[in-house]
């Protein structure tokens, strides 16, 4: 019963940080990343579309992501889709391939999000504990229906809290390594 609890709290740890690591993909760190790109919708045919079903996307240097559309006709759909994003990128295409120069960061803007991040990270580690709370409670309902023994409870919340510390230390090295590269020049 005790490694049942223990896993449940492992699951939905490791729930937590994918969430967390997926949150942080969005944030632009200056370099070329495919996944800020993830939210951009283009209006095939009039259906709201992801635009990496209707197009291939490459990171041609660390500055510069490429889009070749399966249909010329959609540069300018693709191109409108981006500009309305509030991502802060500017297009341009010749008209084969659409190409997406990731501006400089300013130092400022750097500061900002490094801010963000360090949120993100703490309604990470936010969403970590609750996980431990839920691990805890259930241990002690398992004391209280008699499933375990006090000894067990004891040593079971020792092991949630060492588990929850592992987490908390995964998202602190995530967070370390995004901060390096948003203050990357």
């Amino acid at each position: 019963m005790l490694n049942d609890v223990i896993k449940e709290l492992q699951a939905n740890l490791d729930k937590g940080i994918e969430a967390f690591k997926r949150d942080l993909s969005k944030v632009r760190t200056g370099r070329a990343n495919l996944a800020i790109l993830d939210g951009v919708r283009v209006d095939y045919y009039g259906t709201p579309t992801p635009l990496n079903q209707i197009a291939s996307l490459n990171v041609a240097d660390p500055r510069l992501i490429t889009i070749k559309p399966w249909e010329r006709s959609l540069i300018p759909e693709i191109e409108k889709a981006i500009r309305s994003g509030q991502l802060g990128l500017n297009p341009n295409s010749d008209g084969e391939l659409v190409r997406l120069p990731m501006p400089a960061l300013t130092q400022e803007r750097r500061q900002e999000l490094v801010k963000v991040v360090k949120k993100m990270a703490e309604e990470g580690k936010v969403a970590l504990r609750a996980a431990r709370r839920d691990a805890n409670e259930m241990l002690k309902g398992l004391l209280k229906d008699g499933g375990i023994t006090e000894d067990d409870e004891r040593n079971g919340l020792k092991k949630v809290q060492e588990t929850t510390d592992k987490a908390v230390t995964k998202v602190d090295e995530i967070l370390a390594k995004k901060e390096g590269e948003i203050l990357e020049v």
